[in-house]
């Protein structure tokens, strides 16, 4: 960790570039304005007294997602499914009110998830469904695609299966499973959870291993472009495909952790290097992303 942070995020990330990535509803503007596909945003709460509105945000929507604009890890998140009997029904069955939505707004909004602890808002958005691919492998919520991407090149990638202990989420710290991608094809090879390699999903007893992604190298193409839309250069990029939209960009981070070694079963400091001591890295999407399947194919 010490040294990603001395040699790829202290040289690579501008500092001035962070809240970009660091406030969801900036990232989410960002990438609309360059045609990048997100969740639909149904509306923001910033202020306590603007929580009054939230039965009028939400009076469309059958289910929703509500997050804070600065949290991290997956904290924080509250992922409603449906309505039964006026309540609101949460990714692990159980039922709230509205109030009791609106508490959890007001304590996102105190900064109880947010880094640093500072005052935060409330996002209110579009609940991604989860491609019928992934029924076998996740367990209540939605499975995300992290990819490393350096110097806009995309170097690891990793699916995030969420399970039982993690409740839903797709955090490996939480107990989610992390699947390494062969990113030359988009194919899932390996898998671990808590740090133990494993082959079956604990929950569904799926198989991990062969699972081939759709629309890869879609996938790659939008997370070198989140490069290009932040202007950071050692970045993690979080991807979800859903069923009817496709690959949806969920967010950025500045700071990605290192777990996607273990999902790989390899250590992404030789591949960081090799594109470290390039002269040029390719312009045009396509070329970084011909790039990085043909490093990752004569480095398997």
């Amino acid at each position: 960790m010490n040294e990603r942070n001395a040699d790829f995020i202290l040289p690579y990330n501008l500092r001035r570039n962070f809240p970009l990535v660091d406030d969801k509803s900036k990232t989410k503007t960002l990438a609309l304005g360059a045609g990048i596909a997100v969740p639909k945003l149904y509306g923001i709460i910033e202020i306590e007294h603007q929580i009054e509105k939230l039965r009028e945000i939400i009076a469309p929507y059958e289910d929703f997602v509500v997050k804070p604009a600065h949290g991290s890890g997956g904290e924080g998140i509250l992922i409603i499914v449906g309505r039964q009997n006026g309540r609101h029904r949460k990714a692990n069955g159980v039922l709230a009110s509205d109030d009791e939505v609106g508490h959890h707004i007001s304590n996102i909004l105190s900064g109880m998830y947010s880094l640093g602890g500072l005052p935060d808002s409330a996002l209110i958005e579009y609940r991604v469904k989860f491609d019928p691919l992934f029924e076998q492998i996740s367990y209540q919520g939605v499975p995300d695609i992290r990819t490393i991407v350096f110097r806009g090149v995309p170097v690891l990638a990793m699916m995030r299966l969420p399970t039982r202990l993690s409740d839903g989420k797709a955090n490996l710290h939480q107990g989610a499973i992390g699947v390494g991608i062969n990113l030359a094809n988009g194919r899932t090879f390996s898998g671990v959870w808590r740090d133990t390699p494993i082959d079956q999903h604990p929950d569904t007893g799926g198989k991990l291993a062969g699972l081939a992604i759709p629309y890869w190298s879609e996938i790659l193409a939008l997370t070198a472009r989140c490069h290009d839309l932040v202007r950071l250069g050692f970045i993690g990029v979080d991807i979800v495909l859903d069923k009817d939209f496709g690959p949806l960009m969920l967010e950025i981070n500045a700071r990605p952790g290192l777990s996607i070694q273990l999902a790989n079963k390899i250590g992404v400091l030789p591949r960081l290097r090799q594109i470290e001591r390039m002269p040029e890295i390719p312009v045009s999407i396509e070329d970084r992303v011909k790039l990085a399947q043909d490093l990752a194919a004569s480095n398997p």
